[in-house]
């Protein structure tokens, strides 16, 4: 194989480089189950004739809907794009009226289903689909057809180069999938990424990888549907990676202690609860071993790559590695080398602690429309910064426009939105994406990200505020599981806070504090202080206008499924503000 130039390349590429015994392995009832490079090829083939005899097309569209990542996802993908087919994944916790006009809007032919949670989904709404001529499942569900039907279709083996002569009718520049973005806002936009849009971005962003190649584990439980980790999956067949995936985040930590990964992909809400669990089990301690815990973390805290803060922390390092942060690397496997993260801000002090325990996390950045990586970290050659989503990959060019959002142009810019030239003129000035973000560029090439501009708002001071960059410093804090600061054309910042209901139990019992219901704790006067402190505290890194004045507690917790959250974990701006209407009206009065 001389070059790879289509998505569907990777898996022979990986044959014949690699020839894996374990590319892919799922956990059925309770086993792992192994598929090798030459019969995930056999089975991607199978796919791609079983499609041909349904009648699939060049372009037609097929979705793919799961509630969890799984061999069959990577299967049915190669199999779809081989007949030059269109992949369309979707997120499974999305609204059945999503669902509705997602299928409708690309026009769907076929849908493959994971379970009967989403087959439910899908039957409620099929008769509003009229294109829909099938679903699916890969699980065993009555009344469903079931994926392997369509292998079963494929065992006769006649169509194959009628498969040979569509592979070779696909150019690189072609379509290979709609990826709908979750929107914070509106209806979800079709982005849609050529095979060259991907291809160049797995292998633009594989230099930035130190993982031994043909030699190295991955757990991958980042949601397929994901641009970030389809990306990933791809780049690790491209690097002969075992790719393993979790059955689901509540047996995460179990699935890396059977794995043993070297390496995975997160968000950083995920790191974020990981190391809330560490040093919930270390408050737990008692006595010396206590103390020793939070003298490692505070060490930790205050971690510098490339040995500059000097000889005599390294030494403390080298001590607090020894005594506690080889533990946490035992309870998350033991082989951790390294950590990616994306798709939101990392804060700092999680950079830094993880980097400390050895298990360095490298953020990077990008969206859908950027095929998604437009920089990353690697601690390599100098390139890890922390506070920064690193330097931009090779063949991406990125510059600061004038009122400092950040522009990219390069092989991975999407083709446009499907079916929407207007609002696809709206983010493009010529070879340049508009990424909305708010970013700056050090002399050594770094780039930071500063803020969301659609984000960012004016005081009725006429004083402009950047809500992330403050949310991100208040979400340190224990206390706060999710925040979201308000006051646009207000006279001052203010937050929503949900509280880290877990944790305040806790610290109510050890203050003799008894919440029978959540309602009791956001009204409690003793909490209400204790937040106070934690907001004081983070208001010393910002200006006078920034200071959050004012917060109120939400009783709830938030969620994707009541609204609060996109299924990336980002915050619906518009529909907490409307949830919360009551608070916001208590704070502004009006």
């Amino acid at each position: 194989m001389s070059e790879i130039t289509r998505l569907f390349d990777f898996p022979y590429y990986q044959l014949e480089k690699y020839n894996l015994k374990n590319a892919f392995v799922t956990k059925y009832d309770g086993q792992w189950v192994s598929t090798s490079s030459q019969e995930y090829i056999d089975q991607a083939n199978a796919i791609s004739r079983g499609l041909l005899q349904l009648g699939v097309g060049k372009n037609d569209k097929i979705a793919v809907i799961s509630m969890t990542n799984r061999t069959e996802w990577n299967v049915v993908d190669i199999g779809v794009l081989q007949v030059g087919a269109q992949n369309v994944p979707i997120y499974p916790t999305i609204s059945e009226e999503d669902y509705e006009y997602i299928l409708n809007h690309s026009e769907a032919k076929y849908c493959f289903v994971s379970c009967a949670e989403v087959l439910d989904k899908v039957n409620k709404i099929k008769d509003n689909v009229p294109k829909l001529k099938e679903v699916f499942c890969f699980d065993h569900i009555d009344g469903c057809k079931n994926w392997k039907e369509v292998l079963q279709l494929g065992k006769d083996t006649s169509n194959q180069p009628e498969i040979e002569k569509r592979k070779g009718q696909v150019a690189p520049g072609d379509l290979a999938t709609l990826i709908y973005t979750s929107g914070t806002t509106g209806k979800p936009k079709g982005v849609m990424l050529s095979h060259h849009n991907i291809v160049s971005n797995v292998i633009d962003s594989e230099k930035r990888v130190p993982i031994a190649m043909g030699k190295t584990k991955a757990l991958s439980f980042l949601p397929v549907c994901h641009v970030f980790e389809r990306m990933i999956l791809y780049l690790y067949q491209y690097c002969g990676v075992e790719i393993h995936f979790a059955e689901s985040l509540e047996k995460m930590t179990e699935n890396l202690k059977e794995v043993k990964p070297n390496i995975m992909t997160a968000v950083p809400r995920l790191y974020e609860k990981v190391f809330d669990k560490i040093v919930s089990k270390g408050s737990e301690l008692t006595g010396i071993k206590k103390a020793i815990f939070f003298w490692a973390v505070d060490v930790g805290l205050k971690y510098e790559p490339y040995g500059a803060n000097g000889w005599w922390y390294e030494q403390k390092l080298k001590l607090a590695r020894k005594l506690i942060f080889s533990k946490w690397q035992e309870a998350l496997g033991g082989g951790l080398e390294l950590m990616v993260s994306g798709s939101a801000a990392l804060q700092p002090r999680l950079t830094r602690i993880f980097a400390a325990a050895q298990m360095p996390i490298m953020e990077g950045y990008g969206l859908t429309e950027t095929s998604p990586v437009i920089s990353v970290n690697d601690q390599r050659n100098g390139g890890f910064r922390i506070g920064t989503v690193g330097r931009v990959i090779d063949n991406v060019e990125v510059k600061i426009a004038e009122d400092g959002e950040i522009l990219a142009k390069g092989p991975n810019i999407m083709l446009g939105y499907y079916k929407d030239p207007e609002k696809t003129a709206t983010v493009m000035t010529g070879d340049y994406f508009h990424t909305g973000d708010i970013g700056e560029m050090d002399s050594e090439g770094f780039l930071k990200i500063t803020d969301r501009k659609k984000e960012m708002f004016k005081t009725s001071g006429g004083k402009y505020v950047a809500p992330a960059l403050i949310e991100n410093e208040l979400k340190q804090s224990r206390f706060i599981e999710q925040v979201m600061v308000i006051g646009e054309g207000e006279k001052m910042p203010a937050a929503l806070i949900q509280p880290d209901f877990t944790f305040i139990k806790e610290w109510g019992k050890r203050h003799n504090l008894n919440f029978t219901t959540m309602q009791d704790v956001v009204t409690n006067e003793k909490v209400l202080a204790r937040y106070q402190e934690e907001i004081d505290h983070a208001n010393t890194n910002f200006a006078k206008w920034e200071k959050v004045k004012d917060f109120r507690l939400t009783p709830d917790t938030w969620t994707i499924d009541k609204g609060h959250l996109t299924p990336t974990m980002k915050l619906k701006r518009k529909a907490i503000k409307e949830i919360y209407r009551d608070l916001y009206k208590d704070i502004y009065g009006h």
